[in-house]
């Protein structure tokens, strides 16, 4: 059943619902004491995705007092601390990703029901996106323990704020699959979402990942954001081959990548465009999905598409 408000943790000290000097507290670097614990809970604290000063007041506040810091890589955190003035006793860092997220699983949730608390941190961003941290939530709230969240930023969100593709309804769809096949089916089922699509994806597999884009999608618009809020931010705007073909001769770029891709066109297209995409697409896919992406893509009935690609691909289904 869905979980209520009265289930978070008690809010801390630095937050809107503390006392008034609480934010002038929380800027006060210092070692945690048992008077400065947090109320038992898991505690969500997105930290940076390049500038470090994008933290909450209360990111730091919680990441100063928390018992235990469950964190994707403890060098990383113990220099984000370090930044801000926090010192903490090297036993309070704990390492938790996706290598052994299973096995650490039990042991947060053993001292949260022991009455601790622990704040969890990625390298950079929210939990729970693209990590093992949503296993951790699912865990703690089925034994009927708190989790609250220290929100802050979120790579696919200011991608689609850069991109300038529509922004009121998008779907964030993770990492595509390394290979290009499945890459291509996964794109596949993912045309005909009426919604702008964002995706992570790694500098070595970005020129392939946007063609395989543009042949099952459609050749929509599309940005290419990286390095965001960092000293070298860039995001490129254009259609999907454009873009295949810039990182193809300019080489993988450098940096984290996040792609944006726009909703599938609504008007459809003339039959010459509908047979030039049914024959790109038919190089590479079958019959089934090359209609399926095509139609998706275009607008026209998937009776009418597959009908065409039959008569395209010699009536070999």
């Amino acid at each position: 059943m869905p979980s209520s408000a009265s289930n978070a943790p008690t809010p801390s000290p630095g937050t809107a619902d503390a006392q008034p000097n609480g934010a002038s507290e929380a800027s006060k670097p210092s070692r945690s004491t048992p008077a400065e614990r947090l109320a038992a809970g898991l505690y969500l604290v997105a930290t940076p995705i390049g500038n470090a000063a994008d933290i909450t007041l209360r990111a730091l506040d919680t990441l100063r007092r928390a018992d235990l810091l469950a964190c994707e890589d403890t060098r990383v955190t113990r220099k984000l601390l370090g930044m801000h003035g926090i010192d903490r006793g090297g036993s309070s860092l704990v390492a938790y990703h996706d290598h052994n997220a299973a096995s650490m699983r039990p042991r947060l949730l053993s001292h949260i029901a022991g009455g601790g608390s622990v704040a969890l941190v990625t390298d950079a961003g929210s939990p729970c996106i693209s990590d093992p941290g949503y296993k951790l939530v699912e865990a703690v709230t089925e034994a009927g323990l708190p989790v609250t969240t220290a929100p802050g930023p979120v790579a696919a969100i200011v991608a689609l704020q850069l991109s300038a593709l529509p922004t009121d309804r998008f779907m964030f769809a993770g990492f595509p699959p390394p290979k290009s096949g499945a890459r291509q089916r996964f794109f596949t089922e993912l045309a005909g979402v009426p919604a702008t699509l964002v995706f992570y994806e790694g500098p070595s597999r970005v020129a392939a990942c946007l063609a395989d884009m543009a042949t099952s999608l459609g050749n929509r618009q599309a940005a290419v954001a990286r390095e965001l809020t960092k000293l070298f931010e860039e995001v490129k705007r254009g259609s999907l081959e454009e873009l295949a073909a810039f990182y193809e001769e300019a080489g993988p770029p450098r940096g984290e990548v996040a792609i944006v891709v726009a909703p599938p066109a609504a008007e459809t297209t003339s039959d010459d465009d509908l047979d030039a995409l049914l024959l790109k697409a038919l190089k590479d896919q079958s019959i089934k999905d090359a209609v399926a992406g095509v139609a998706a893509a275009t607008g026209r009935r998937r009776r009418e598409v597959y009908a065409r690609a039959l008569e395209l691909s010699g009536g070999q289904d």
